[in-house]
């Protein structure tokens, strides 16, 4: 049996850490999203103010695996 899987880019941040940032774009990601497949972070940036991180922001691919 053969499957088509779509791929969506979307940014999350967190004020903990990147894995959070991470978990907290696949947790929003599949309130709309069936069938999450995996995820790749394409990148990472931190938000700073005076020198101290306030923010984790990544940068994901999801991959859905779209059903017939």
């Amino acid at each position: 049996m053969s499957s088509v899987a779509k791929v969506t880019e979307i940014t999350s941040s967190s004020p903990k850490s990147f894995d959070d940032a991470v978990h907290e774009g696949l947790a929003r990601a599949s309130k709309t999203l069936q069938n999450i497949k995996g995820a790749w972070v394409q990148g990472m940036k931190v938000e700073c103010d005076n020198g101290r991180i306030t923010s984790y922001r990544v940068h994901l691919k999801v991959t859905f695996v779209l059903k017939d």
